[in-house]
């Protein structure tokens, strides 16, 4: 679980995330394949192997001079080098913060059309694999009902479908009524995504927030639920985050600055016909950003700001009318907490007094500054804590624990912890939709790399589970598969788990298989073991699927992650290469049957590792790739710099500039025999911006020795997240994995 910012307060940090801001199901590391007819294979790789009709698209080489270091009026950080360095880019022209130059998106068209001819020949594969996505989804289906005020609230997809619809009931009725269909949103619109979806406190109104471009912008619409009627449209160009007040009359928003950062929190009167909104809270500092959320028990409104390494908070009490904001702790550099209400004190997890793994303490609400915290439970080195979810008598803490996952129930006067146990040896949990405070149920979800989610309810009196619903997950069968969970010696002596799921009894042989390997290891973003159905194609293929889980990550706690950012940020990809080189001693897998995939920052990963070890790698997907470090992080006007110098460094500093540039993946391309590659983007990235994978590329086939496919495919209407439209999303995976089945030699049309 990513350390997010204030529990209470929760700020969702903007980042070149692998993880869907609002799922815990599931873009994180997408993939599938399966077992192949040996002619089908042949026929496969000889027309993907046929002479092309076309080259791939050149681009134009212009003199450009980039500038690291002092530049003036412009923000460069805290020591500049002065004089600046200057290193000449000549596809630096390609950047296009508009995204409207013609040149520009001519040659990304160029670039589809090249992949789309590429890749022809293995159209009935795609299509295939499409098919056998869907055969996993069970298209017509809904979520669990959870009970919030007179109504239980749930939503449903419909086969045909492309988006959610968000539905209601009376408690005792069986009578549906539909609030949002996300489709007739979607309607004429190439993306539609919509972020927040918040019922007022009466249950009268329903606030809900939608892009519609992929540039993660969004508009506020304020809807009558009974009549559906739109009663308020003032609010536009927010973070897409909303949060009633106690009553009908506030809704509190946030806002970007010219950076995308979000920078600002304000309250809404939808009784004010002038639009007067109240700014609440303003970040100044652009290494922060801002966030809120109300408490379960609706009386505080907690509003933060956080760094990677620094957060402060305030609380507004909402019973007041008072709109102040009270400090809770001033910020102190490399000091992080998170803030929850429980049972009318104020519970902090805090990093405070050295405590790596975060601990527990408590203070009055009178009396919120640090000076009066007390320790709830010992400091524990060895659990990581991330957050707590309180109610009436009881709170939940999640954590992690010997490389997973935790929950503990917090009850009692003393408030004495019960870790919640499970069966598996390795699994996922995560909190569920929780909307009561006055309750003894609580709900949460689990899963595992052969346990399709489940949703289950505990009551915390009793400590009796109930599986609500097992996610249906149509053509699988658990009992096929089988997991495992190895360690790995790093370069310098650490060990690194890695996950493996594939066929029972696939491994029991000596013959290597072909095997594809996931990573991802920044942010201390774990990438944890959960069910994901696009894994079947790879396990029904006798394809190993391996999950590096690398440092960067936060799979084995807050050190694994800091052990892997700065001046140590190469300690994710000589762990990655570990990863893989431990699949070829075990004989696992060889080298020309290993395909490897990373997202975003994990794109970043991918570029790093076949600069290091092209040797080490048949093929490789990057999607979205973070891979022109140099050029993005000194320039403070693209979105995510500023607050990410406390991740990678600044190199406009000479303390950062040499590190970062001996592993930034566009510096670092040399002549070389490359794995086959395929980039994925989408031209409205706001995190990870197009030209990026497109400069990559351009310097890839100028530099590569080899003659495997290096191709491009540009989404011009989608952003970080691919496409909006779930069946869309699933065309996307199966041309991707079309890509890498391939390469594996393990394809089949059925």
């Amino acid at each position: 679980m990513m350390r997010t910012g204030f529990v209470g307060g929760s700020i969702i940090r903007w980042r070149r995330s692998v993880l869907q801001k609002t799922s815990m199901d599931n873009r994180a590391m997408i993939a599938t394949g399966a077992a192949v007819g040996i002619a089908a294979v042949i026929t496969a790789r000889a027309l993907t192997g046929a002479g092309s009709q076309f080259e791939p698209p050149l681009l134009d080489k212009r003199e450009h001079q980039v500038a690291f270091g002092y530049v003036e009026d412009e923000n460069r950080g805290e020591n500049p080098m002065n004089p600046p360095i200057f290193r000449e880019d000549p596809y630096f022209w390609v950047r296009d913060d508009a995204r409207k130059n013609k040149e520009v998106i001519k040659h990304l068209e160029k670039e589809n059309a090249f992949t789309d001819f590429k890749m022809k020949p293995l159209k009935k594969y795609t299509e295939s694999l499409y098919k056998e996505l869907l055969s996993h989804v069970q298209e017509t289906d809904s979520t669990v009902p959870y009970k919030h005020g007179p109504y239980e609230y749930y939503t449903k997809t419909l086969e045909g479908s492309s988006y959610k619809i968000h539905c209601r009931r009376e408690i005792g009725s069986e009578k549906e009524e539909i609030i949002l269909d996300e489709n007739v949103l979607a309607k004429g619109k190439k993306h539609c995504d919509v972020g927040a979806v918040e019922v007022s406190p009466s249950h009268q109104l329903l606030a809900y927030a939608v892009d519609s471009t992929g540039y993660e912008t969004y508009e506020v619409l304020i809807v009558n639920i009974g009549t559906g009627k739109v009663v308020d449209q003032a609010l536009t160009e927010t973070a897409g985050r909303l949060t009633w007040g106690r009553d009908d009359k506030h809704l509190y928003y946030s806002t970007f600055d010219q950076a995308h950062r979000v920078d600002k929190v304000w309250r809404h009167s939808l009784l004010d016909t002038k639009n007067n909104d109240i700014l609440l809270f303003e970040e100044e500092d652009e290494l922060f950003s801002a966030g809120f959320q109300k408490t379960r028990s609706e009386r505080f409104m907690f509003i933060g700001s956080q760094s990677s390494e620094t957060s402060e908070g305030y609380m507004i009490d909402l019973t007041k009318e008072n709109t102040e904001a009270e400090l809770i702790a001033k910020r102190e550099k490399g000091v992080l907490y998170d803030v929850n209400e429980y049972r009318g004190k104020l519970y902090i997890i805090t990093n405070k007094e050295d405590a790596k793994n975060f601990k527990l303490m408590s203070t009055s609400v009178d009396q919120p500054g640090p000076e009066n915290w007390k320790e709830v439970m010992p400091y524990d080195k060895d659990i990581k804590l991330d957050l707590l979810s309180s109610f009436k008598d009881f709170a939940v803490l999640y954590g992690r624990q010997g490389g997973f996952t935790q929950m503990w129930i917090v009850r009692g006067d003393d408030d004495a912890l019960t870790r919640v146990e499970f069966e598996e040896k390795a699994y996922t949990v995560a909190p569920g939709v929780n909307e009561e405070f006055e309750t003894t149920n609580y709900r949460f979800s689990y899963s595992s790399l052969t346990t399709p989610m489940q949703t289950i309810e505990i009551n915390v009196d009793s400590g009796e589970r109930k599986v609500l619903k097992e996610q249906p997950v149509p053509n699988f069968e658990r009992s096929s598969y089988e997991s495992d969970r190895i360690e790995v010696t790093a370069e310098d002596g650490t060990k690194v788990p890695m996950s493996l799921v594939y066929k029972k009894g696939l491994l029991n042989g000596s013959d290597p298989k072909p095997c594809y390997l996931y990573g991802y290891g920044s942010y201390e973003i774990s990438i944890d073991p959960f069910f994901n159905s696009k894994l079947l194609p790879f396990l029904d293929r006798d394809v190993v699927v391996a999950i590096a889980h690398i440092r960067g990550g936060g799979e084995m706690g807050r050190m694994h992650y800091e052990n892997a950012k700065y001046l140590k940020k190469k300690n994710t990809f000589t762990d990655f290469i570990a990863c893989a080189e431990e699949l070829v001693a075990k004989k696992i897998t060889t080298p020309d049957r290993l395909v490897i995939e990373g997202r975003s920052a994990g794109g970043l990963l991918i570029g790093a590792v076949i600069n290091m070890r092209p040797d080490l790698f048949h093929a490789a997907h990057a999607g979205v790739p973070f891979v022109d470090v140099m050029n993005t992080m000194s320039d403070a006007t693209i979105p995510l710099t500023t607050g990410e110098w406390e991740e990678w460094g600044n190199p406009n500093e000479e303390k950062y500039f040499d590190y970062m540039l001996s592993y930034s993946p566009y510096d670092n391309v040399h002549k070389a025999n490359y794995p086959a590659l395929l980039a994925t983007s989408g031209l409205w990235d706001p995190r990870v911006a197009y030209w990026e994978p497109t400069k990559w590329l351009a310097k890839l086939r100028e530099n590569n020795l080899g003659d495997k496919d290096m191709l491009l495919k540009m989404d011009l209407a989608s952003g970080h997240f691919s496409a909006s439209d779930r069946y869309k999303l699933y065309r996307e995976r199966a041309f991707e994995l079309t890509f890498l089945l391939d390469q594996l030699q393990v394809l089949r049309a059925d």
